[in-house]
């Protein structure tokens, strides 16, 4: 492996937390040097990278800003050398508590899910890196089971397919996963004709939701009954249709657990979940014909409530933030079997929330 790895890591600010770390990766051991920092922003707790790898825009999980009942997305230009983070300008987010964004495949667009007002939004992205205005904005409505947080809607993620066609969010509070045909020249979102959504099993509550690197599957982690289902993929209508639900837990384990983040390695060989309440990750086998996981193994998190986690773009590291144990530790991942080995790496930052790599020259 030749370049340089960045390792960017989004926190909430309410600890001691000074807003966006930058560390550099050693290649070999995966150990992280520190070296920078995006502060006096607040919450900059979900992060994203344009696919030119030249900005970052992060959302700001606020319930107010600038005045207006609203969190925001601030964007910042990233030195091709150092890693080293500069701010470009914030936007409101149109919705309270914004948890997740990503950015469309042409880098014009970012999409936001706004959690406790359970809408989405769109905004433009100029040609210097800074968030124009929005371009679409649609309010969930509804509820589920679960009196307590399914209440009404709770956009949780929202992720664009491979093709840049079709942008799927996972609402916790509806049990459903929502599908949109993406317009990339006005950036607006149109429900999906074929299927404009996917009906979850009651109470399940989606939460993140990511596609097999093939693009023939897509998998959502569940955080209230923790599971992960797993759906085939129409990659010219958008379609899912649900192949399959595993447990993302032990059998026996009866203590409460709230699954958080999901991702399928670069090589699409393997499938991984995390456990809040158990603090773990869990590890699957992926069928590459069928798409279906097998669980082969839980690998503790050596820390509590890991949020999110990361694979590196080779596919030979993973990075497990561990929101309320302040610490971020580095596994590397067996290649032909999946499992996780510690590399005896933490690193200590307050409340991590979301990891991003960027590879470069």
């Amino acid at each position: 492996m030749n370049g340089t790895m960045f390792v960017y890591v989004g926190t909430y600010t309410s600890k001691g937390s000074e807003g966006i770390y930058v560390y550099r990766m050693n290649l070999e051991s995966a150990d992280l040097e520190l070296v920078g920092k995006a502060t006096n922003i607040e919450n900059p707790s979900f992060l994203a990278i344009d696919p030119k790898k030249r900005y970052l825009y992060a959302v700001n999980e606020v319930h107010s800003f600038a005045g207006k009942k609203s969190g925001a997305v601030s964007a910042f230009s990233i030195d091709q050398k150092t890693g080293e983070l500069t701010f470009l300008n914030s936007k409101l987010s149109l919705g309270k508590s914004p948890c997740y964004i990503s950015i469309d495949k042409n880098g014009k667009y970012v999409f936001v899910a706004n959690y406790s007002s359970g809408n989405v939004s769109v905004l433009s992205i100029m040609d210097d890196g800074s968030l124009g205005d929005a371009t679409d904005f649609i309010q969930h409505v509804g509820s589920s089971v679960d009196p307590k947080r399914q209440e009404g809607p709770h956009a949780h993620s929202i992720v664009i397919d491979p093709s840049n066609r079709y942008v799927y969010v996972a609402d916790l509070g509806l049990d459903k996963i929502l599908i949109y045909r993406f317009d990339s020249e006005s950036g607006r979102i149109i429900p999906n004709e074929k299927q404009a959504w996917v009906k979850m099993k009651p109470g399940a509550g989606p939460r993140h939701f990511t596609f097999h690197p093939n693009g023939k599957f897509a998998y959502v982690i569940n955080e209230l009954d923790s599971t992960i289902a797993v759906f085939s993929h129409d990659r010219d209508n958008g379609t899912l249709e649900e192949i399959q639900t595993v447990s993302t837990l032990p059998e026996g384990f009866k203590g409460t657990n709230y699954p958080a983040d999901v991702h399928v390695s670069p090589s699409g060989k393997f499938l991984y979940g995390s456990n809040r309440g158990h603090d773990s990750i869990v590890i699957y086998q992926v069928d590459e014909e069928t798409g279906k996981p097998r669980c082969v193994d839980h690998e503790s998190t050596r820390g509590e409530f890991p949020r999110n986690f990361a694979i590196d773009p080779s596919g030979r590291f993973l990075l497990a933030a561990n929101q309320n144990t302040d610490n971020i530790v580095t596994f590397r991942i067996d290649q032909d079997t999946g499992l996780l080995e510690p590399t005896g790496h933490e690193t200590k930052v307050s409340m991590p929330v979301c990891i991003e790599f960027l590879s470069l020259p």
